[in-house]
């Protein structure tokens, strides 16, 4: 295996293709607004300051494989709110689930004969997690065409970007197929409390870990969450993982020996987060009033929104090169991000986040309605 230099071989971050376009809408005479990165906007919750302020004399090393009441935190959290029964050795927090997603292939030991899999239209950091270490991709939603010598499978519902989600018959067909293939198969359920549409509304959308999927046979299964959305967490750099015991000690273990411990004051926001449901019902509201205004916005404009039944974005086309759109978007002061990002099945769609102020959002509805069909 030829040994990579990352500081020279990493990709340039694709973030920085869309910096023309936010000078376009920078430009707009009411001002930029920004829908294109999904970074929280409204406060931290109260209850959530408190715990970190509580924690704040904090001199000694924290422990990275979670405190106990982390630990039984987010223990109680899957029981509460996803049905899912898991014990403290099933558990463990970490620095964002981004970090998790990017290094997994690293500390797998995954290399250019090992091939990871990726929903078709998925979040970046799937292939570029791979790209790190040089492992092939191979993008597609259907179990059966999964091939020989995968080694990590990622799910991810609801979907970033398009908002897609993972029935009980789906992830049950994805866990047979990764155990056939041998390989470890990790749902990324960072928006799984932000259902809309459909059963969804009213229905909780399943973990990877639902006894309907698993049996209660946790062996190659993993789950990621974060807090960055249900909590306004981004900041803190919030996050776990659960699932396959074994894993979850061997992730500790090289954690432990990276020194990747989330710091403890952090540690203790995350109990509050996980313990707390008033603050995410109320968060869940304000993005759910300024979906139903950008959505209708939307649908008044010559643009399709797509899916988008959970998560945290509209998913929308024009039926052109996703490039384009986002031009549209740009002459009007509002910067998206194009589904190149997404993959090739992504490419004639953009993204629209709803984190933005009230106030930014209602600008931009007034702006969509200003276009009508231009």
């Amino acid at each position: 295996m030829t040994r990579r230099n990352l500081l020279e071989e990493t990709p340039e971050y694709i973030w920085n293709a869309i910096e023309p376009y936010r000078k376009t809408a920078s430009a707009h005479p009411g001002g930029l607004i920004d829908l294109s990165v999904g970074s929280p906007v409204d406060p931290v919750p109260s209850v959530i300051r408190t715990a970190l302020d509580a924690a704040g004399n904090a001199p000694g090393y924290p422990t990275a494989a979670s405190t106990p009441a982390l630990r039984a935190a987010i223990v109680d959290w899957y029981a509460r709110r996803r049905g899912v029964t898991l014990d403290e050795s099933n558990v463990l927090a970490t620095n964002g689930s981004k970090e998790f997603l990017s290094l997994l292939p690293f500390w797998l030991g995954l290399g250019p004969d090992d091939i990871v899999v990726q929903p078709a239209v998925h979040y970046p950091n799937y292939s570029e997690g791979a790209g790190l270490v040089g492992a092939r991709l191979h993008s597609g939603n259907r179990p059966e065409d999964w091939p020989a010598g995968t080694k990590l499978i990622w799910l991810n519902s609801p979907s970033n970007p398009d908002g897609a989600v993972n029935d009980v018959d789906y992830l049950r067909a994805a866990v047979a197929r990764a155990r056939q293939l041998g390989a470890l198969i990790i749902q990324d359920e960072c928006y799984i409390e932000l259902g809309w549409e459909g059963r969804w509304a009213h229905e909780p959308i399943p973990s990877i870990l639902d006894a309907r999927v698993t049996e209660g046979d946790y062996t190659g299964v993993l789950s990621c969450y974060s807090l960055s959305k249900q909590s306004n967490l981004a900041g803190y750099r919030a996050a776990l993982a659960a699932g396959d015991a074994r894993l979850i000690a061997a992730l500790i273990n090289v954690r432990k020996t990276a020194g990747l411990a989330v710091s403890s004051p952090i540690q203790a926001a995350m109990v509050a987060a996980l313990g707390d449901d008033e603050h995410v019902v109320e968060q869940k509201e304000r993005y759910r009033i300024r979906r139903t205004r950008l959505a209708s916005a939307i649908a008044q404009t010559h643009l399709t929104l797509d899916s988008s039944e959970a998560g945290l974005y509209l998913w929308c086309t024009e039926g052109k090169d996703a490039w384009q759109t986002v031009e549209w978007f740009a002459e009007r002061g509002i910067l998206v991000s194009p589904g190149h990002f997404y993959g090739t099945a992504a490419a004639q769609h953009v993204r629209l986040a709803l984190t933005a102020t009230d106030e930014s959002v209602e600008m931009a509805v007034a702006r969509l309605a200003e276009s009508g069909s231009n």
